[in-house]
């Protein structure tokens, strides 16, 4: 039986936003490079910065893939308890929680995609950190670690 009118408009019209907020997201953000000094030393990362409430909301949704060595970071205006969560991203993230000096103040590893679950750290954190499912675990990133960027002061 065909589809009405209505449908195939409302199908066009959901695919062209899906379309358009996988677009958005590799392309608008602003870059930068991000060091962590682990135990296994100096790891480099190239992030894009979710420096709006447009882009925190639309962070690594609907990604399929994020290279070992990139990331995205979600700086806060003040330091705050902050939540997460997994909605239609597609791939597995660490999130590092990130106190005003840079120091690692938790790790959520592996976390599952497409969930609706709370993701938080009970610390006021100035930024949180995804990088991809395991990169913690394999470049020996701890929760302690200092994290170098303009978005951290202090020592």
């Amino acid at each position: 039986m065909p589809r009405s009118t209505t449908e195939n408009k409302r199908t066009w019209a959901a695919l062209l936003l899906a379309l358009a907020a996988m677009a958005a997201n590799g392309d608008d953000f602003p870059r930068s490079t991000l060091e962590i000094r682990s135990a296994q030393g100096r790891q480099i990362f190239s992030i894009r910065i979710a420096d709006t409430p447009e882009r925190q909301e639309l962070g690594l949704m609907y990604e399929t893939r994020l290279p070992a060595d990139e990331g995205m970071l979600f700086p806060q205006d003040e330091p705050r308890v902050v939540s997460m969560w997994m909605k239609n991203t597609y791939i597995p993230l660490d999130m590092l929680f990130i106190d005003s000096h840079g120091r690692i103040a938790c790790l959520l590893a592996n976390t599952a995609p497409q969930s609706l679950a709370i993701l938080s750290c009970p610390k006021p954190v100035k930024a949180v950190l995804e990088i991809g499912g395991g990169e913690s675990a394999g470049r020996g990133i701890r929760v302690g670690d200092r994290v170098l960027h303009e978005v951290f002061s202090g020592p």
